[in-house]
């Protein structure tokens, strides 16, 4: 209960909520879960104010409105006290920089939250403290390195990169200090270990900065050694980019005072560049994120907070959010916060707030989400406003997953989004339009349409150093490939595994797990393959679905067929219902025009007859016969036949000829079978 409300960060959390989370590892709560609450928070109260006179209202754990909010102090929470130490460091002389962030890393006693680490609530708490960490032993080392002190520096830094082998600062930092040691050749050994690391591990060169470092230490430049006043001031002429951000920020911090409202709206400016640069700017800025978002709540000022939130206009293409948790604490602000706007607000500031709604609940059964997403494009339209209007028509897209056939509604989306993006100067909203249109077109199979988009994606990425493109447009290619290619079953593959190296570091974590192991069923699975039987694999969100398959594998028939009809239902804005159904047009009947309704898609599992409790092969090319089609409205979910740009297999398959026992013809519209028996169905 304690560390519930410590992670709400003084904020209020509603009874509802606690019962969910203290019970969540139960399935569900028991009946006296809400009195049990009300147990736990008078006995925390005695506790945390074993002198408070009876019947005294408390000052620490207090009752406010649904829910209890702890109101402690800063310096009374370690975590707290952590972070306002490490961010203070920022503003303070090199000197006393150095000793702050010394002694605010000799608190650090282990993992935070190490009892809840397997607690969703204390998940994101856990990355964002574990980040702020990092980041003090590396400005630590910056600070050494300022002060003249490279050797101290070494140690900490070469078991830092040990631990954390993907932080290119890291490797800098420490090549740096090994050079003005004056171990030169340990320096490029170093720079060269993390080169092989990241292009063995992640398919990636290093990035600027260690290109850079290396060859000035070839060079032995003179601004690599320690000069009158600190490294820090010793920016490379040859570097305009570097010394312009040196100068501009150190102006900042000396105009701009550190607890003035303007660094909150600044900060959420460079989060909202620092998304696009990769994975480890992507983790950061989701990270600091809702830091940014709860500092400005603290300040009590709705129309402060509206812009926080707002600002965050980072585009949004994959359907399952990365960190549940915290994209409902952040759709839990926007609505506190638009509730709390005086009616003359200004309407861009609702319109952001409800286009955060809309983003950040996707994947969900809320039907807020649609609603949100309605009203900020409405409000877009009627303002002319045309970033305001790419953000909105992001919810939307993101809110047009609830049903099938919705293809061509996301293509019309994706070129307003490519023609308003480009007459404005928003590059990264050109590349969203170019994506979107990317999965509209693989829907409709239209493959050609689709390699246009990848194509205009990965130039304008190109050109305007955005790498996290690539992984999209990758795995498009594997898809490709497999659906319309003649490819070797190892081909297949290795293009599979080739794009999921885009995932390592990538910073998505929802994207990640489980999606390579997904792709690679699904090849087995058109091959009349079992599935993977490895018991290591990490299906992530999509082991439900692969379970009957595994089970199958391990000719247990009886349990795939429980694990079969236990199956969830795909929530309906799921980047899995792109492989249950298929967007691709259908025809009502000879020489009728195709319409977009969505067709079931057969399963692999279904062939094996488990779902009815048949005794046919599990898998097609060993003796069976071929299986019957889906009965009409039949829900049991198929991810034989991997959908869309969400996903890495073909798209979509042919559907089987009409059996010699029954003719098909069309009547309104509709596609009718008549049987040799006379009876007739849709």
């Amino acid at each position: 209960m304690l560390a519930r409300l410590l992670v709400a960060r003084r904020r209020v959390v509603p009874v509802g909520r606690l019962v969910a989370d203290l019970w969540a590892d139960q399935g569900e709560p028991p009946a006296d879960a809400v009195g049990a609450v009300r147990t736990f928070v008078a006995a925390l109260r005695r506790a945390l104010e074993p002198e408070r006179p009876p019947r005294t209202p408390a000052r620490l754990l207090v009752t406010e409105g649904p829910g209890y909010a702890l109101r402690a102090e800063p310096e009374a929470v370690d975590a707290w006290r952590f972070e306002r130490a490490v961010t203070a460091a920022g503003t303070l002389p090199d000197p006393d920089a150095l000793n702050r962030l010394e002694e605010a890393l000799s608190w650090w006693r282990g993992p935070a939250y190490a009892d809840f680490d397997a607690a969703p609530w204390a998940r994101a708490e856990r990355s964002r403290l574990a980040e702020l960490r990092l980041h003090a032993v590396e400005r630590r080392a910056e600070v050494q390195l300022a002060l003249g002190r490279a050797a101290l520096a070494v140690p900490d830094l070469d078991a830092h990169v040990a631990e954390h082998p993907w932080r290119e600062d890291a490797w800098r930092l420490l090549a740096l200090a090994l050079y003005r040691t004056g171990r030169q050749g340990d320096a490029l050994a170093v720079l060269r270990r993390a080169r092989t690391l990241l292009v063995e591990q992640l398919g990636a060169d290093p990035g600027p900065a260690l290109r850079r470092l290396e060859a000035d230490i070839l060079d032995q430049a003179a601004h690599l050694d320690p000069g009158p006043g600190g490294p820090k001031e010793q920016v490379s002429p040859s570097d305009p980019a570097a010394r312009v951000w040196t100068q501009a920020t150190a102006a900042y911090d000396r105009t701009v005072a550190s607890g003035a409202r303007a660094r909150l709206e600044s900060t959420v400016g460079l989060l909202r560049d620092l998304a696009v640069t990769g994975g480890g700017g992507l983790e950061a800025a989701r990270g600091h994120r809702l830091a940014a978002i709860t500092a400005a709540q603290e300040l009590g000022d709705p129309e402060l907070t509206a812009r926080v939130i707002g600002a965050y206009d980072v585009p949004a293409i994959w359907t399952r959010v990365d960190d549940p948790q915290q994209a409902a604490d952040t759709v839990e602000a926007a609505e506190l916060t638009l509730a709390a706007l005086p009616q003359d607000a200004h309407l861009a500031a609702r319109a952001r707030l409800l286009a955060t709604i809309a983003l950040e609940s996707r994947g969900t059964r809320s039907a807020r989400g649609p609603q949100a997403a309605r009203q900020a494009e409405d409000i877009a339209r009627q303002l002319n406003d045309p970033a305001l209007l790419a953000f909105a028509l992001n919810g939307t897209f993101m809110q047009t997953f609830h049903r099938a056939g919705l293809a061509p509604q996301r293509d019309e989306t994706g070129a307003e989004l490519v023609s308003l993006s480009a007459r404005h100067g928003m590059v990264t909203y050109e590349v969203l339009g170019h994506l979107v249109r990317l999965q509209s077109r693989s829907a409709l199979a239209d493959f050609t349409g689709a390699d246009e988009h990848a194509a205009a994606a990965d130039h304008l990425a190109e050109r305007h150093e955005l790498p996290l493109v690539g992984v999209f447009t990758d795995w498009y290619r594997a898809l490709r490939l497999s659906a319309t290619g003649n490819p070797q079953p190892a081909e297949e593959a290795t293009a599979y595994r080739r794009a999921a190296l885009r995932l390592d570091g990538a910073g998505m974590p929802g994207l990640e797990h489980g999606l390579l192991p997904l792709a690679l069923l699904c090849l087995r699975l058109r091959r009349g393959r079992p599935a993977q039987t490895d018991e290591h694999l990490d299906w992530g969100p999509y082991e439900p679905w692969a379970r009957p398959h595994v089970l199958l594998a391990h000719d247990r028939p009886t349990e795939a067929k429980a694990a079969l009809r236990a199956l969830p239902r795909p929530a309906p804005r799921s980047p899995l219902r792109g492989a249950v159904v298929s967007d691709r047009p259908r025809r009502t009947g000879p020489g009728r025009p195709a319409d977009h309704g969505a067709r079931p898609l057969r399963t692999g599992a279904r062939r094996s007859r488990v779902g009815r409790g048949g005794q046919r092969p599990a898998y097609p090319g060993t003796g069976g016969t071929p299986p019957r089609r889906p009965r009409r409205g039949a829900t049991t979910p198929s991810i034989g036949r991997r959908r869309l740009n969400r996903s890495p297999a073909p798209p979509s398959w042919p559907r089987p000829a009409p059996s010699a026992s029954r003719t098909c013809r069309s009547r309104r519209g509709r596609s009718w079978c008549v049987r040799a028996a006379g009876r007739r169905r849709p």
